[in-house]
């Protein structure tokens, strides 16, 4: 049975009531008539709510207790976790040529208050981006005739390769299915184009003269938001710290035939080499170092052919052209994709956090374990910075995970992030405020939660310092990350595991369940599979562990519940940090093995037809589930085990409204589509055999009235030259 701690006196108002009731003969005879209303009936009326009252109190000491230990046990609360995302700001003048510059932590107040991470130059610039993209089928059988007349005009020897110039992430919005920026182009490249505000010739001129560092000769820098598209890894692909790609940025010189180009320096990469979404700050050139090519093709045949920039044909668009930047990964990376789900210039990163300035919060006391509140919960604990008077005026305290480790004389102190509290020694381990002192907090960032979750172009408006143009800004991707800060019950959960593992992986249900416990993910379901090597699919390796994890997910439609890339890097960089030296860890997403049920049943009453048959389906995805509470022990189907027809036979008998029930047939997906009937054994059952590192999903489903199951399932649902040399072509539009 379960612990639960007894009440320290469980009578109640009734009882406390009745109890003095009795009382009255023994302590004044002399009242013999106790009726309801009386003065003195409301005095004991009132004694008992008292009484009550107070038991109530006491009751509460086991609990207050519990909770001084979980104290005790230095585990706060974890506190609320800010959204973060992408933002782009523009100038709303076409007739400003100079650069705009966002301070650090600029305030975008609604409608959640996010601030900008670091300082954002808004250059006077537009930039469109395009990819020289492949012509599909279509297109190509309607340019077939074409290539060759274009090649003998240009003066092409080998192969011509066709491009269409294909603007990306118009209007600065992002697109959900992604450009994959090697399988659809010909160049293996991101282009864009930065374009003035107006087409007249001196705002053009002005602008670029600004660009390439005007009057002070100080270059500018661009900021370049890129979104990598996330992705589904492969079947038992092993995933740890994301390695970076070699790329390169580039800017076209304009020189000689107008396809040279000068790589330009990085001064930041906050997306860690394309893995993750994030900021790029670039430095560009002077403004002799950089032009664009004649795009005009009466002026310049050659525009846009080879390593040329892309042809436009629009010419007012070409008229505001000021220079060509180029994305490319380089070739020792090896990538046969690259997918982006957004990339635009004048970008920065917000974060779902406010900043408080200076403020006094105390004076010392002098005695040991002083606790200030900072006036804010949800503490960012890496801004805080904690100043306390002394004889020579404020100086800086420094920040602990634990005040027990401190030495005397240490001026340190200990944060509660999540109640906003901060804690000082107690003179032996870490000083304590003098008597007196004033206590400060010189700065702090506070916030987050799920109400930063806000999806895209919610944010419209930033404020830059006057005098400032007017600005627009859009949100091209939704804000994510945000989380609401841990529960009472949600500690007191997490705790006593905490207590079995130490905070440290070494036994399987340590891993297991840290891997549940990942910050910021909804994990759903983790397997440990121990001595195999995801790779290789080989098994009896020693040190070697394997961390399958599931995503949560409410429902059983298809298809079965996969982690993306993002997921299973969080859950690994939290792994990592917690496990032995000598571990080889990998975390994986389940390796799903495809299959088909056909089922047919005999029904109590015809006229319930639909939805006895809708209730044997839902029955059948449900038993085959990876998630509880599926699986035929409410768990989730078992990794490994068989699926057995006899025991989808069962659950199906379950149903109300089922009279009988034909054999059910299992059917396993071959690679060329088709659903393949799985042999009987020689009693006629039928079992779907898995590895032990495989689930079943169920990716077809047939479910009919009769006395036979249907023995058949319906089916499941050009590289180009390298040498070739770019031809930009127009198809035609119907």
């Amino acid at each position: 049975m379960p612990i639960r701690p007894p009440a320290l006196d469980d009578r109640s108002f009734e009882d406390l009531y009745a109890d003095m009731l009795r009382r009255v003969p023994a302590h004044t005879p002399e009242w013999t008539d106790v009726r309801e209303g009386d003065p003195g009936e409301a005095l004991l009326r009132l004694f008992a709510y008292l009484g009550d009252t107070i038991l109530y109190r006491a009751n509460l000491i086991p609990e207050r207790q519990r909770l001084a230990f979980l104290r005790l046990l230095g585990q706060p609360l974890r506190p609320a976790r800010p959204a973060r995302g992408l933002i782009q700001a523009s100038i709303d003048d076409e007739a400003f040529s100079d650069i705009v510059t966002l301070p650090q932590r600029s305030a975008i107040s609604k409608p959640e208050h996010f601030e900008l991470d670091g300082e954002l130059s808004i250059l006077p610039v537009e930039g469109k981006a395009y990819i020289r993209r492949r012509p599909d089928d279509r297109e190509s059988s309607q340019l077939s005739d074409l290539i060759g007349d274009l090649q003998s005009l240009y003066g092409i020897s080998g192969n011509g390769s066709a491009y269409v110039t294909t603007p990306v992430f118009e209007g600065g919005a992002a697109e959900a299915a992604g450009r994959d920026i090697i399988a659809e182009t010909i160049d293996d490249c991101l282009w864009f184009a930065l374009l003035a505000p107006s087409p007249e010739a001196a705002v053009v001129a002005a602008v670029r003269d600004r660009l390439g560092g005007g009057s002070e000769n100080r270059r500018a820098a661009l900021s370049v938001g890129v979104a990598p598209l996330i992705d589904i890894p492969a079947r038992l692909e092993a995933v740890t710290s994301p390695a970076p790609i070699s790329h390169v940025w580039e800017i076209c010189t304009g020189a000689g035939d107008g396809d040279e180009y000068l790589p330009l320096e990085m001064l930041l990469d906050g997306t860690n080499g394309l893995t993750r979404q994030g900021v790029q700050k670039l430095l560009l050139p002077g403004k002799d170092d950089f032009g664009v090519p004649d795009n005009d093709v009466l002026a310049n045949i050659h525009a846009g052919v080879g390593n040329r920039p892309p042809r436009i044909d629009d010419p007012i668009e070409a008229s505001r052209l000021i220079a060509w930047l180029r994305l490319r990964p380089l070739p020792e990376a090896k990538l046969s994709s690259l997918k982006l789900g957004w990339a635009g210039i004048n970008a920065g990163s917000a974060t779902q956090l406010k900043t408080l300035g200076r403020q006094q919060i105390g004076r010392g006391t002098g005695a040991s374990g002083q606790q200030f509140d900072l006036g804010a919960t949800n503490v960012e604990a890496g801004s805080l910075v904690i100043e306390v008077e002394e004889e020579e005026g404020m100086r800086q305290w420094r920040q602990v995970p634990d005040l027990a480790h401190a030495a005397r004389g240490d001026r340190v102190f200990s944060l509660d992030a999540e109640a906003g509290q901060v804690s000082f020694g107690d003179g032996v381990r870490g000083m304590a405020p003098g008597l007196g002192r004033a206590v400060h907090v010189a700065y702090l960032r506070s916030g987050g939660g799920k109400k930063g979750n806000l999806p895209a172009g919610s944010l419209k408006s930033i404020t830059g310092p006057s005098p400032t143009p007017k600005l627009k800004l859009n949100q091209p991707l939704a804000m994510s990350g945000g989380i609401e800060a841990e529960t009472l019950e949600l500690a007191e959960a997490r705790i006593p595991a905490l207590l079995r593992h130490g905070d440290r992986a070494v036994t399987k249900s340590d891993y297991a369940a840290l891997a549940m416990a990942t910050p910021g993910t909804a994990v759903g379901r983790v397997e440990i599979l121990e001595k195999f090597k995801p790779q290789q699919r080989r098994s009896g390796l020693p040190g070697v562990l394997s961390v399958m994890a599931i995503p949560a997910r409410a429902g059983t439609e298809k298809p079965a519940p996969r982690p993306d890339r993002a997921m299973l890097e969080s859950v690994y960089g939290w792994l990592d940090s917690r496990r032995p030296l000598g571990t080889e860890l990998y975390v994986i997403g389940p390796d799903y093995v495809p299959m088909g049920v056909s089922a047919a049943v005999e029904l109590v009453d015809p006229d319930q037809r639909e939805a006895v048959l809708d209730m044997v389906s839902q029955t059948i995805r449900l038993h085959l589930w990876p998630l509880a509470p599926g699986g035929p022990d409410g768990q989730g189907w078992p990794l490994g085990r068989a699926v057995d027809d006899r025991l989808i036979e069962t659950a199906i008998a379950r149903v109300p409204g089922v009279r009988s029930i034909a054999p059910v047939r299992l059917f396993s997906r071959h690679r060329s589509g088709r659903y393949l009937p799985i042999r009987e054994d020689r009693t006629g059952r039928g079992q779907l055999r898995l590895r032990r590192w495989q689930l079943p999903e169920l990716t077809m489903l047939s479910v009919s009235v009769g006395d036979s199951a249907s023995s058949s399932l319906p089916p499941a649902g050009g590289e180009g030259d390298d040498n070739a040399v770019a031809i930009p072509v127009v198809p035609e539009l119907c």
